[in-house]
């Protein structure tokens, strides 16, 4: 037993010892680096800022689209039994991004004063019909004060007429809220619209359909719609704002594991007619109200390049083709002129296009064996040709036997070949900040041994689309898988970023999923969106970071440094993380280029990794910017900080 003791004590002065060393060692690391601006790589393509957005959670209904009801179509019969909302097993356990999976309808009146009819159904399976005297609200609407809201609803009276009051309502007090009457006199289905103003700021607000009291007979609701008044073309003003400051240039849509079980024909015509579906890969309804013509808008309004995935899971060739002509065809065509007649006569021309989406997964619709998905690649590939000659397809591909077997037997049929990646959390700062990069250096890898070792990628520049990439983890406090990100996932995308700057030669573009809420770089509430700390990030370098990459040697360690010229090379730019709680001061010897001494700094710093930011609150990290002078051959870099120089050169 006492040599035991004596062991232990033997191995504790041991470990101290070797802390004390490990310490040491840290504290005389000092990172110096080598910039040669003479010594340039191929530019930087734009599209490694894309985005990807998906029919999940509340990345676009609750996030990008205004709608502010929850299943507007009545995809869900309403019954007597209000129970509509599904606890999240993570996360919160309110019920403000809780998912609906039952009618969040709830009858005001007598429990049988509402039944759902499935003849002369406005769309869907079934349309409720309210009796005289009864009516249904939607609870947990978010309002602001003295910010006007518009909607519609189509009625249709059983009789020759009735009488409909709509309310908004912000309190318990029968003054607070406002309320207009319909008079409902045709016997076929009409659209009438509202407008009301809200009294206060409450995420408790109500909406209330009531056939009034002296109404001459029940009356069936077709379909209902409440938006706020700003909205664009649909869309949250507010989302669309942040959204623009991001400034991606490509969005990929719509999917995802949701696009093996989504039928796109589902989301074109009259929106208010669009079926309303179960999700076919993640929880609640489909409303279908975002379609294909909503995102073309969506990225034209933000000038951005759409990537349009089509289904191979239970989609086919004819499907995928089908969709191509109603995006590219002129309206002579017959999938052409549907479009528009939709109201959009001139072609889409969609340039991207995603063959599937992890169609090696057990999780997706549809998947297959390798062999197989490779005959079913080619076919979707080869008729899509046919329609339009000019698109760029991208392949569904995993680093490892199955992109190996697509570039293999595929290559005729690819232009790029999309790899995933996401990371969870690590507890050393160093190692949580150091995985993104470590997975795109990884994917780099993989596909630079292909390229050596397959006669079929001979004489091809098949490049890599890092389709979706990012972190995930932790509680979804933001509703359905919407984690929340700290100071450090920021210092985690921007050292990814400097990893696709250092393979421009491979790596043509890249979507950061998901943009909203859904592990997303910026988040909402029912009525603010922010940005969150990614995002932040995202922000900087699409915004600031230089286009032409030159070679930097030395021992940065544990620094991350980047620098690139700007495209008219009147600047360099030099980008430094430092995911440490310790400052540095960088001494960089530079080669071709002459700086002037001044120049200007963006900086993203905080003494807590763990700092976040809230929707409608201040934010706690930000970019902040400042003028700097007498720049010479030293930068700094503050404790956990990016920091993105623009030095001016001579």
């Amino acid at each position: 037993m006492r040599v035991k003791k004596i062991s232990i004590v033997l191995l504790g002065i041991c470990l101290a010892v070797c802390l004390q060393e490990c310490i040491a060692e840290s504290q005389a690391i000092k990172p110096a680096v080598k910039i040669d601006a003479s010594k340039t790589a191929e530019p930087i393509s734009k599209y490694i800022y894309g985005q990807f957005i998906e029919h999940l959670g509340r990345c676009i209904y609750g996030g990008i689209w205004a709608e502010m009801l929850e299943d507007r179509k009545f995809y869900f019969p309403i019954t007597p039994n209000y129970n509509p909302y599904r606890r999240r097993r993570r996360g919160s356990q309110d019920n403000t991004f809780a998912i609906v999976s039952a009618s969040p309808w709830q009858i005001t009146g007598a429990p049988n004063s509402v039944a759902m009819v499935k003849e002369d159904s406005f769309v869907g399976e079934h349309t409720p019909l309210i009796k005289s005297g009864s009516g249904i609200r939607q609870l947990d609407l978010g309002l602001v004060k003295n910010k006007q809201y518009v909607g519609y609803i189509y009625l249709k009276a059983q009789q020759q007429s009735t009488n409909v009051k709509i309310s908004l309502i912000w309190g318990d007090n029968p003054e607070e809220k406002v309320s207009t009457q319909i008079l409902v006199i045709a016997n076929e289905y009409g659209k009438y619209p509202f407008k009301f103003t809200a009294g206060t700021n409450t995420s408790n607000g109500k909406l209330e359909i009531e056939v009034t009291k002296i109404a001459m007979g029940p009356c069936l609701v077709g379909t209902v719609s409440l938006m706020p008044a700003d909205n664009i073309e649909g869309m949250r003003a507010d989302t669309l704002k942040v959204l623009k400051e991001l400034n991606a240039p490509m969005y990929r849509w719509p999917g995802g594991n949701f696009v093996s079980g989504y039928d796109w024909r589902d989301g074109i015509g009259d929106r208010d007619r669009r079926p309303p579906r179960k999700n076919p890969a993640w929880t609640g309804v489909e409303h279908n109200d975002f379609g294909f013509n909503e995102f073309i808008r969506f990225c034209r309004i933000l000038d951005t390049e759409p990537l349009v995935t089509v289904n191979t899971g239970f989609g086919d060739a004819y499907s995928a083709a089908a969709q191509l002509e109603y995006s590219n065809g002129s309206a002579d065509t017959s999938m052409g002129s549907e479009r528009a007649k939709n109201g959009e006569p001139e072609p889409f021309n969609v340039r991207y296009w995603a063959i599937g989406n992890e169609m090696y997964g057990a999780w997706q619709l549809g998947h297959m064996r390798l062999e197989h998905y490779v005959r079913k690649h080619n076919w979707i590939v080869d008729k899509m040709r046919q329609v339009d000659p000019d698109i760029i397809p991208i392949a569904s591909g995993n680093a490892g036997s199955w992109s190996e077997g697509l570039l293999k037997d595929c290559s005729n049929h690819i232009d790029m070949i999309a790899e995933h990646f996401y990371c969870q959390e690590k507890s050393s700062l160093l190692e949580h900040t150091s995985q993104i990069a470590n997975n795109i250096k990884r994917k780099v890898e993989f596909h630079q041994q292909l390229r050596q070792k397959l006669d079929s990628l001979k004489g091809k520049d098949i490049r890599i689309a890092m389709t979706e990439w990012n972190y995930w983890y932790g509680p979804h406090p933001f509703g359905e898988l919407g984690t929340r990100y700290f100071h450090k996932d920021a210092l985690g995308i921007a050292k990814g970023l400097h990893e696709y700057f250092r393979h421009s030669d491979i790596i043509f573009l890249a979507n950061y999923a998901q943009t909203v809420n859904v592990i997303g770089c910026i988040k909402t509430t029912k009525t603010a969106a922010a940005f969150e700390t990614t995002g932040l990030a995202l922000k900087l370098y699409r915004n600031h970071f230089g286009t032409v990459p030159v070679t930097v040697t030395g021992d940065a360690y544990p620094l991350d440094v980047a620098a690139a010229w700007t495209s008219d090379r009147k600047a360099l730019t030099v980008a430094i993380v430092n995911p440490t709680e310790q400052k540095y001061e960088l001494p960089v010897d530079l080669k071709g280029a002459r700086l002037t001494g001044r120049g200007r700094l963006w900086l993203i710093a905080h003494s807590d990794p763990m700092a976040y930011n809230e929707p409608g609150k201040d934010p706690s990290v930000r970019i902040t910017e400042k003028t700097i002078g007498g720049v010479t051959n030293k930068l700094e870099a503050p404790a956990l900080s990016i920091s993105l120089y623009r030095l001016a050169v001579k």
